[in-house]
């Protein structure tokens, strides 16, 4: 009996921790808010987060040219598989909005290791919105060829607000 009442708390454990993530509240500006079928939030509308929160998921950087800019440039943002892994998101797509409410459909299998990220900054420097930011989603058209091409650069959303997960 004692076998399966510890069996039972065990399982019971293993589970609860899964419903009671959430995320911390946003500190500074605001710079992201993701809503929809999120499963980690920290507002009533979902996630919100500010720069410090992204930079905690983890940070990445890679250097790609891109058609919107000159030459090479460094980009320094959090990958979109780590945003998702992080919302515990699995299934749906996402659907990235601009500032001016431009908005484009990634779906949920672009959120690769590896994959685009959700720049915070260019060679070593914040992007303003005059500049593009403060988000843009960026993906690595240099390290893979199958990248340049007119649907994902339809994705590289510049001056990103939200994301809306969509089931």
């Amino acid at each position: 009996m004692f076998r399966w009442v510890a069996c039972c708390a065990f399982l019971l454990l293993k589970t609860v921790p899964a419903f009671a993530i959430s995320l911390e509240a946003p500190q500074g500006p605001v710079l992201l808010t993701v809503t929809g079928a999120v499963p980690v939030t920290n507002a009533p509308e979902g996630a919100r987060f500010d720069l410090h929160m992204l930079e905690s998921i983890g940070t990445t950087t890679f250097t790609t040219a891109t058609i919107w800019t000159e030459g090479a440039q460094r980009f320094t943002g959090v990958s979109l598989h780590d945003l998702v892994q992080a919302l515990q998101v699995t299934e749906g797509s996402l659907r990235a909005v601009a500032i001016n409410e431009y908005s484009a459909e990634i779906p949920l299998e672009d959120a690769v290791p590896e994959g685009p990220i959700i720049a915070w900054a260019r060679n070593g420097s914040l992007m303003s919105v005059r500049d593009k930011g403060p988000l843009w989603i960026v993906y690595p058209f240099d390290d893979y060829p199958e990248y340049r091409s007119e649907i994902i650069f339809a994705r590289s959303i510049w001056q990103l607000s939200r994301i809306v997960i969509e089931p």
